[in-house]
């Protein structure tokens, strides 16, 4: 009988920093790609693997995380949340709900972008016999990320995290989506800051647990600066469009190049985008966009993006120039503004 895991914890607890301002006002996990929260692509991912049980572990601006996430009953599953006062790492967190979990369980980071296959993934755990199974990626620069190698039978035989350049050994890195069985948890403090991949997965390797990786099939990114962001959306949008995009429903006079997105109730006229998404509500008019990520209820007129993101609500006027930028929500841009690297140029 194939053997099955119904729950999964996810940790949502970070700030998101590098992504202000964005997240002074919204939770890095709920800020949007294709106007759906960034974590619930995630979510959906577990969901097919037969999931039917979810634990969001929450920290910061969680309230707002529940109202965007909700308790997952449009979809067909339990989303319940863990709340901590204090931040107790991923290991921590994962401690901190024990009981509610069984024998065997998925576990991931909450703050990247990923549209996987987690069945499959669950399948090599339970062939393999691992204590851990971690799934793994490859990108240009592992030196921001926990590295692994991994021999033929794809038991990992090191890890190192955040590698300096010449220490790189690999440029798989750690994709932060788990399979873990509970066990390995007896050693883990409880209500104390423990994280899984610097502290608690190096322990097992030093006392002979086999840690296995998983070469992740799907689509993951991670979103932790701006550039990631309008990256993801880029991405979703060519893996729903193809490269050149919906060209009807609200595009009028407008030439359109690269990945495009138009999001309901929006309107764009007069204009030029290349490689830009529009979330919905929006209006923009006269203007060009390029590499943009424009957030809902935006208005642009006669103005030019590149390479920037607009929050929710922003308003752009004419003759302003905007590049290399994030505005916060809300903001509003007088006419004949230029906004270059997140300064105002005179």
């Amino acid at each position: 009988m194939t053997k099955r895991i119904d729950q999964a914890v996810i940790m949502v607890g970070g700030r998101g920093t590098r992504l202000r301002p964005l997240t002074e006002t919204c939770p890095k996990p709920a800020l949007p790609v294709l106007d759906k929260p960034c974590l619930m692509y995630l979510i959906e991912s577990v969901a097919a693997a037969g999931i039917k049980k979810v634990i969001l572990a929450c920290g910061y601006r969680s309230q707002q995380l529940v109202e965007a996430i909700g308790d997952g009953s449009h979809i067909g599953i339990e989303i319940s949340y863990s709340f901590e006062d204090e931040p107790l790492g991923t290991a921590g967190a994962i401690k901190k709900v024990e009981n509610m979990l069984g024998e065997t369980f998925v576990a991931a980071n909450g703050d990247v972008f990923a549209d996987i296959d987690v069945k499959d993934e669950i399948r090599e755990h339970f062939s393999s016999g691992a204590a851990v199974t971690m799934s793994l990626t490859p990108v240009d620069n592992p030196c921001e990320f926990g590295i692994a190698r991994v021999g033929p039978d794809g038991r990992i035989s090191e890890f190192k995290e955040k590698p300096k350049p010449e220490e790189a050994f690999s440029n798989l890195i750690n994709a932060g989506v788990y399979v873990l069985e509970k066990r390995i948890f007896d050693t883990v403090p409880e209500n104390a800051q423990y994280d899984l991949s610097k502290e608690l997965i190096p322990r097992l390797m030093e006392r002979g647990e086999r840690i296995q990786g998983y070469g992740l099939k799907g689509m993951w990114r991670d979103v932790g600066r701006p550039s990631d962001l309008i990256g993801a959306n880029l991405s979703a949008a060519e893996r729903l469009f193809g490269k050149e995009g919906p060209t009807e429903n609200g595009a009028i006079r407008t030439e359109i190049g690269g990945p495009f997105f138009l999001g309901e109730g929006s309107v764009i006229s007069d204009s030029f985008s290349q490689s830009s998404v529009i979330l919905k509500e929006c209006v923009v008019a006269g203007s060009r966009l390029k590499g943009s990520l424009v957030m809902r209820n935006c208005r642009v007129e006669e103005a030019e993006i590149s390479d920037s993101i607009l929050g929710k609500g922003c308003k752009i006027s004419p003759g302003s120039t905007i590049v290399r930028s994030v505005l916060g929500d809300g903001t509003l841009v007088p006419p004949g503004t230029a906004i270059i690297d997140n300064e105002v140029k005179k």
